[in-house]
């Protein structure tokens, strides 16, 4: 099996992002955005998913959080392209129903080489910790236009933001497992095209 690990270098006048992620690790991970709940929830996605995740983010965070959150994303989604490479004998499709408490988070994906987007949260504050709620979405969209992924996120039932927010981040990456599995039954890429 190839070493499906990827190090992606992203430097603008807004953000210097380094990241190395591996689809076949532990869980392990050093983050470092500037945003401490942003950390977490990368942490949690990480952890779910046993991806190694090693990230660091200078932004500027004196404007606002957005062009970090963002940005990240766009490198995770690059991150997460790079490591599959062809995509030869991975499942695909994946989903994961996550609960949390009163909150219960769908999240499902297809690693298709098309990227498309559904977001139905809602939050009911704008802030949580150090984090603009709004730029979730934003964070997600990013990720799934980098990888070329379709992915949906629907919360189910919520209540508690911080709830809401970490089920989000563990159902991806319970999800992104799952659709990176390896099932010896695949010759080649799981599609009637014969390319993903």
């Amino acid at each position: 099996m190839k070493n499906r690990k990827s190090k992606i270098t992203r430097n603008t006048k807004e953000t210097q992002i380094t990241m190395s992620f591996n689809l076949d690790g532990s869980g392990t991970t050093s983050i470092h955005t500037g945003i401490g709940f942003f950390d977490h929830m990368l942490n949690s996605f990480a952890r779910h998913g046993f991806f190694d995740l090693e990230v660091t983010c200078k932004g500027d965070l004196e404007v606002d959080s957005h062009h970090t959150i963002e940005d990240v994303g766009i490198v995770l989604g690059q991150a997460i392209k790079e490591a599959l490479d062809s995509k030869e004998g991975i499942k695909r499709f994946g989903n994961f129903m996550l609960p949390m408490d009163e909150t219960l988070m769908l999240c499902a994906l297809d690693l298709s080489g098309r990227p498309y987007f559904v977001f139905d949260v809602s939050f009911s504050t704008p802030k949580i910790g150090d984090l603009d709620t709004e730029m979730i979405k934003e964070f997600f969209y990013a990720v799934s236009y980098g990888a070329e992924m379709n992915l949906h996120i629907k919360e189910l039932s919520g209540g508690n933001n911080h709830h809401v927010a970490e089920a989000i981040f563990k159902a991806f990456g319970k999800a992104l497992d799952d659709a990176t599995s390896l099932d010896e039954r695949i010759q080649g890429v799981l599609s009637t095209k014969g390319s993903l």
